[in-house]
């Protein structure tokens, strides 16, 4: 009989402490499941927080139109009293575009940059027309294919990304549409990706000086010169200088290189 209770004893003893065990075990997940949680949701919030606001929340609505007058803006555009029309020889030559060459005209519209652009850089270059809306990369390939030109190609670009291929291009040129980039880092992002290491960033924009500019202008474009300036260096563009155009009054034309990696990590040593 003492046997018989001495077993039931030990068996009962060792069934608290399986229980027991058992408990730690399901406590222990659950504390790892609930940290893996919170860490999931951490990286989330991380994520979110790094994602670059809009600087001009629908600057581009209109552009996205899929009726799109195109008509309208030829008149808005190409037109002599438009400084960036009426230079545009002059600011092809200060491009200084070589035969061979590729070339992003990134913000293009009605394209006449490009089609000047694809001429110079001959039938070896490339032209790449990027912008935003449908319908006018839709009368670039309606024009290009009326005049024969074969080394142009409309790239239909995101709010956030040129869609250029890496490396690809020797000189990116944005006239007039630098305060049109509603996601100014993420896009800058991607033309750094698309320039070859020491490859040319040409941007034209309109001199914003508050008291001195038109009202259009105040109340269109969101900065001024130095911020667009200080935003493009942030990118890990180096300044190299400002050129007068002849003509401009309303306008500035600034010249930036894409730094190599190796010129990048000796700025970051000298700092």
């Amino acid at each position: 009989m003492n046997v018989y209770r001495l077993l039931i004893i030990c068996l009962t003893v060792l069934a608290s402490l399986i229980y027991s065990a058992s408990a730690r075990c399901q406590q222990s997940s659950a504390r790892t499941t609930l940290l893996a949680g919170t860490d999931d949701e951490s990286t989330e919030k991380g994520q979110k927080k790094a994602e670059e606001a809009s600087v001009r929340p629908g600057i581009n609505e209109r552009f996205l139109n899929k009726d799109l007058d195109v008509s309208e803006w030829l008149g808005r555009f190409e037109i002599e009293s438009r400084e960036v029309y009426a230079q545009r020889e002059s600011v092809l030559r200060e491009c200084a575009l070589r035969p061979g060459s590729a070339v992003a005209d990134v913000g293009a519209g009605t394209g006449f940059y490009s089609r000047l652009f694809a001429n110079a850089v001959g039938v070896d270059g490339q032209v790449y027309a990027v912008d935003i809306a449908p319908r006018f990369l839709r009368h670039i390939s309606e024009l290009s294919r009326t005049d024969g030109v074969r080394n142009l190609k409309t790239v239909l670009c995101s709010e956030r990304s040129v869609r250029l291929p890496v490396n690809s291009v020797d000189l990116v040129f944005i006239c007039d549409a630098y305060h049109h980039f509603e996601f100014p880092q993420s896009t800058l992002g991607s033309i750094h990706d698309a320039l070859r290491d020491g490859g040319a960033l040409v941007v034209i924009d309109f001199e914003r000086i508050p008291g001195t500019s038109r009202e259009f202008i105040l109340n269109h474009v969101r900065a001024g010169k130095a911020d667009f300036r200080a935003e493009i260096e942030a990118a890990g563009f180096a300044f190299e200088r400002e050129v007068a155009v002849a003509g401009f009054k309303e306008n500035y034309l600034l010249r930036f290189r894409k730094q190599s990696a190796n010129e990048g990590n000796r700025e970051n040593q000298d700092r």
